[in-house]
């Protein structure tokens, strides 16, 4: 079973428990076009995981991404240096691998990435620092990034 069909699978039977009906997510009869947010960090939540799912659902059944805004501790999904133990899922590089086979525009939220530590090449030698921090497929920008997506997309969910 695809993964596109089993993250299906799982929305339905949500919606069944919670009765709840999750069909204005994904329309069969046209494409839609989602802004995501994700909120939380990959180590303490499974959201990440869920949006990333739901993500390459929706991409493999047709339907864009317009953007992705890792905002608050969801800017820790797009560190270039988390070492994940093995047998353990490698975040940032699926993102970085999402971003490049889909044209999916990861995008970090400047005041919280600089809030924890996280810094791209430009505002890392403007405060003095050496390294590029985020993840390959990511960038860093503001707020009106997000806005600018949530008026282009039909939908608008957030994650964590």
């Amino acid at each position: 079973m695809c993964p596109a069909t089993v993250v299906w699978f799982i929305i339905e039977h949500i919606g069944i428990v919670l009765n709840v009906h999750f069909s204005f997510l994904f329309h069969d009869h046209f494409i839609m076009k989602y802004a995501i947010q994700i909120n939380s960090s990959p180590y303490h939540s499974s959201s990440g995981e869920t949006a990333y799912q739901f993500i390459k659902c929706a991409l493999e059944m047709g339907h864009e991404v317009v953007r992705v805004f890792f905002y608050q501790e969801g800017i820790y999904h797009a560190f270039r240096y988390a070492t994940p133990p093995d047998d353990e899922v490698q975040g940032a590089a699926r993102w970085s691998a999402l971003a490049h086979e889909y044209n999916v525009d990861l995008v970090v939220c400047i005041s919280a990435a600089q809030r924890r530590g996280l810094l791209e090449a430009t505002e890392s030698i403007r405060l003095g620092k050496k390294d590029n921090d985020v993840a390959e497929g990511f960038r860093i920008a503001g707020l009106g990034q997000w806005v600018e997506a949530m008026l282009a997309a039909d939908r608008f969910i957030e994650f964590g």
